[in-house]
């Protein structure tokens, strides 16, 4: 016998579909990337710096924004609520974290961020997508101005302790 005769015959679009679906990855493949993917960001959250957890919160403020602003334009509504949602509570968590005592432009910050709650309750409520655009148009220089201040801090010296665990000096 021959290996033809044991080979089932596909038709081209056959032979594509079983070889396009071979290469897609399964439902537990996806939830287990998903399940590694969290766990990476986790760990990043835990292990970052002050500085530089300041600045994921502004990244990921500016991406629930520009996802709201998305679906707010194709109307699609949940979507957009749900990244107002999470912007909102981003702005809330850069608001309680302001020590206004700090220094002397802390109060100018705080309103920057009370205009900006508000202007996203307003954008969400109303389904306003100007709002939305003005609350980018006010925290991207303050996300550009904190990462070019991170920036240009000196990097955290790691040093290793008695007890022979590493840690930031």
């Amino acid at each position: 016998m021959t290996t033809a005769l044991l080979t089932p015959q596909l038709s081209a679009p056959q032979l594509f579909a079983s070889q396009q679906a071979a290469a897609e990855p399964s439902a537990a493949q996806l939830a287990a990337a998903q399940a590694k993917r969290a766990k990476l960001n986790r760990e990043a959250v835990l292990s970052a710096t002050p500085v530089r957890l300041l600045t994921m919160l502004y990244d990921r403020l500016m991406l629930d924004l520009a996802r709201a602003e998305a679906a707010q334009d194709g109307q699609n509504w949940p979507t957009a609520s749900e990244n107002l949602l999470h912007a909102q509570a981003i702005v809330d968590e850069l608001t309680t974290s302001l020590n206004v005592t700090a220094w002397d432009g802390a109060d100018g910050l705080l309103a920057i961020y009370t205009y900006v709650s508000n202007a996203l309750i307003a954008a969400n409520i109303n389904r306003d997508v100007a709002r939305t655009r003005e609350s980018i148009v006010l925290l991207e220089p303050l996300r550009q101005a904190w990462h070019e201040a991170a920036g240009a801090l000196p990097a955290p010296q790691v040093a290793t302790s008695a007890e022979g665990y590493r840690g930031v000096a």
